[in-house]
């Protein structure tokens, strides 16, 4: 991830150096944040390869995030490449996200519904199924109250 973050970046110091390297804010937001639209956190994580004119009234040239079908066949080649038999999609890359914060980062299944776009947290809690495992663990409390 990392590197493609990288990425990400030299293809915005490139195109900052040609003349573009600006991405489409909605207008509240491009007021509230005069220089975001050409600032790197605004920036997409997975940046489209080609430029594109989206506005054919001012003409401006912007650059996009990859789509979806784009990401799905570069998520697949690089399972491929690293040898893994398992069927890997970008919905897999997601659960396995939503899976970590839960288990290792303890965090909030109201924010991991954000996170995560949800609008109704019954989607979210299906990645809660990780913590029963740690539920067990547990053990009764009275047991450990009068252990002492």
């Amino acid at each position: 991830m990392i590197n493609y973050i990288q990425r990400g970046k030299d293809l915005h110091s490139l195109d900052l150096a040609l003349g573009f390297g600006e991405v489409y804010l909605p207008e509240v937001l491009a007021r509230k944040y005069i220089n975001g639209a050409v600032q790197t956190g605004w920036q997409y994580v997975f940046p489209s390869q080609q430029r594109s004119r989206d506005d054919p009234r001012t003409g401006t040239e912007r650059r996009y995030q990859v789509l979806l079908s784009g990401l799905q066949k570069a998520v697949r080649k690089a399972a491929r490449d690293a040898g893994m038999d398992k069927r890997v999609t970008v919905h897999t890359l997601g659960h396995f996200f939503a899976t970590h914060l839960l288990e290792k980062n303890g965090i909030n299944i109201r924010v991991l519904q954000e996170l995560l776009g949800h609008a109704d947290v019954k989607n979210t809690e299906i990645y809660t199924h990780v913590m029963k495992k740690d539920i067990d663990t547990v053990g009764n409390p009275l047991e450990l109250l009068y252990s002492r």
